[in-house]
C-alpha cells in the first residue's frame, strides 16, 4: 500500500468493533480505495476544541498532529467570522472587497518588501501548482529540483515533484532529487548536481522548490547548504520557491537557522520592510525568496491558500494569460484567513511556540530509551527518530508506538523516507501540561514495547 504504514489496512475491517466497521465499509463503497484512515483502529472524530478532539463515545484526545487547525480547533475567533462573512456575502475575487484588499494588504506586510504581490488559492497544493506555473512563464526553463521525500501536493502538476506519494520512479522526467539535510548531506552540492543533470539533457531549470522544515523529509530544521543552494538555481537562471505551506504562520518560533533548539536571541524580530521574520521558515536562513506558497494553516482548517511573489515573475506571468480561481479568495475565507492571523498575532502564538518548542524537545531527549534516535526541530514542529538495537530506522517500531499512543489518547504519525519518524506539529495552544502529558505517555510506550 502506497504511502506511510501507520495507515489503516482495509484487510483488517473485520476485526474492527461493529459500528467502526461499518463506516469503514460505507466509505470504501462511496469514496473508493484511494483513501486512508490513520491507526490499526479508526477514530470517528466529532468535535474539537483548542488542542483536543473528542469522538463519538465523548473519549478525549490530544492532538499532536494536526498544524491545520493552528490557532486551535474551533477557535471562536474564527468561527465568528467564517459565520458572520456567510451570513452576509460569498462570491468571488472579480467583484472588488475591501477585505479582501485589506488582508492582502495585511499579509504582504509580513513578508520583505521585495515580495509585492499575493495570488488565493483553495489549497497548498493549488498554490504550488500555481507557483510553478509562474517560475516556467517567467524563467522559460521547464526544469524543477526539489529533496528527495518531498511532498508539495496532489494535483498532476505538484505530485510530478513530489516523491513522497509514489517514490523518484513517479516523478516527471523534468524533475531532479537533491540529497535532503541529514547525515551530514550538503543541500548546495546536491542541488548542483540536479542542476548540471537538467543542463545535459538540455532542460533549463526553472526552480527549486525547498519546505523550509523539510517535514516529509524527517523534520530538519536548519539545512546545511541551503543558501547557497538558492545562489546556484538564481546563477542557472531559475527561481527559489519557498514552501511554507507547513511551515509557515509562526509554528517554527521565528530565531536563526543553527541557532539552536532555543531559537536564537533574534527570534520574532522585524525584519527589513518591517517583515515579520517570526511567521516564516525562509526568514530564519536570511533569505528572499523569488515565490512562497501558503496553505494549511491559514484559514485555521477553512480552505484558503495563497502565492506571495515578487511583481517580476508575476507580471510574465500575467503577460501570457489570466488567472482566476472561483474560490480562491472569497470572503468567507478571507474572514477566516484575516481572524486566523489576527490571532496568531494578538494571542503572541510566535512567541508562545519560541518558548515551548525547546522545553518540549529537551524533555524528548531526556527520554531514557536506546531506541530513540535522534529529536529535531524548531518550535513546535518536531522529528523524533526511532531506530532498532543498531541505531538503523525502525519503522515496524514506529507503527506500534503511534498505534499505541493512540490507545493512550494521543493522536500523532510518522513521517520521513524510512517511516520512522514521530512528526510532532500539534496546535499552537498546546502548552506546557500537554507536552508533559505527550512526554510521559510515549516514555511509557517505549518500555512497554522494549
Amino acid at each position: 500500500m502506497a504511502g506511510p504504514s501507520t495507515y489503516f489496512d482495509p484487510a483488517d475491517t473485520d476485526e474492527l468493533a461493529p459500528r467502526t466497521a461499518e463506516l469503514v465499509r460505507r466509505r470504501a463503497a462511496a469514496m473508493g480505495p484511494a483513501y486512508r484512515l490513520f491507526y490499526r483502529e479508526p477514530l470517528e472524530l466529532v468535535r474539537g476544541e483548542g488542542a483536543y478532539v473528542w469522538d463519538r463515545a465523548g473519549v478525549e484526545y490530544l492532538d499532536v498532529y494536526n498544524n491545520v487547525p493552528s490557532v486551535g480547533h474551533a477557535h471562536p475567533r474564527v468561527v465568528a467570522a467564517i459565520a458572520e462573512q456567510a451570513a452576509r456575502l460569498n462570491t468571488h475575487t472579480r467583484y472588488l472587497d475591501e477585505a479582501t484588499i485589506a488582508y492582502a494588504e495585511d499579509l504582504l506586510g509580513t513578508f520583505p518588501g521585495s515580495l509585492e504581490h499575493v495570488m488565493f488559492t483553495c489549497s497548498g497544493s493549488e498554490a504550488n501548482d500555481l507557483a510553478l506555473r509562474i517560475a516556467k512563464a517567467a524563467t522559460g526553463g521547464g526544469g524543477v529540483i526539489v529533496t528527495r521525500n518531498a511532498y508539495h501536493g496532489g494535483t498532476t502538476e505538484v505530485a510530478a515533484i513530489s516523491p513522497s506519494l509514489g517514490g523518484v520512479d513517479s516523478l516527471a522526467p523534468w524533475t531532479r532529487v537533491a540529497h535532503a539535510p541529514g547525515g551530514g548531506a550538503d543541500l548546495h552540492a546536491a542541488v548542483a548536481s540536479a542542476i548540471a543533470d537538467l543542463e545535459l539533457v538540455g532542460i533549463r531549470p526553472a526552480a527549486l522548490i525547498v519546505d523550509t522544515i523539510f517535514a516529509s523529509d524527517g523534520v530538519f530544521p536548519d539545512a546545511a547548504g541551503l543558501s547557497l543552494a538558492v545562489a546556484a538555481i538564481r546563477a542557472a537562471g531559475g527561481l527559489f520557491i519557498a514552501d511554507e505551506v507547513q511551515a509557515g504562520f509562526g509554528r517554527l518560533g521565528g530565531g536563526s537557522a543553527g541557532a539552536g533548539p532555543a531559537g536564537g536571541d533574534d527570534a520574532g524580530a522585524a525584519g527589513q520592510n518591517g517583515a515579520d521574520l517570526g511567521l516564516w521558515g525562509f526568514a530564519r536562513y536570511g533569505l528572499e525568496p523569488d515565490i512562497v506558497t501558503l496553505g494549511k494553516p491559514m484559514g485555521n482548517g477553512h480552505p484558503v491558500a495563497a502565492v506571495v511573489a515578487r511583481r517580476a515573475p508575476i507580471e510574465a506571468f500575467a503577460a501570457r494569460g489570466r488567472y482566476f480561481n472561483t474560490f480562491g479568495g472569497n470572503p468567507v475565507s478571507i474572514a477566516a484567513a484575516q481572524a486566523t492571523l489576527d490571532v496568531v498575532r494578538e494571542e503572541r502564538f510566535v512567541e508562545h511556540a519560541r518558548a515551548i518548542g525547546p522545553r518540549l524537545r529537551r524533555a524528548l531527549e531526556q527520554i531514557d530509551s536506546p531506541r530513540i534516535g535522534e529529536v529535531r526541530g524548531q518550535g513546535l514542529f518536531l522529528g523524533v527518530d526511532l531506530v532498532d538495537d543498531a541505531g538503523r530506522p525502525d519503522e515496524a517500531l514506529a507503527i506500534e508506538v503511534v498505534n499505541a499512543l493512540r490507545q493512550r489518547r494521543i493522536l500523532l504519525a510518522a513521517s520521513g523516507p524510512g517511516n520512522n519518524t514521530l512528526k510532532i506539529r500539534p496546535p499552537l495552544v498546546f502548552n506546557d501540561t500537554d507536552a508533559s502529558r505527550l512526554v510521559g505517555e510515549l516514555d511509557a510506550v517505549l518500555k512497554e514495547l522494549s
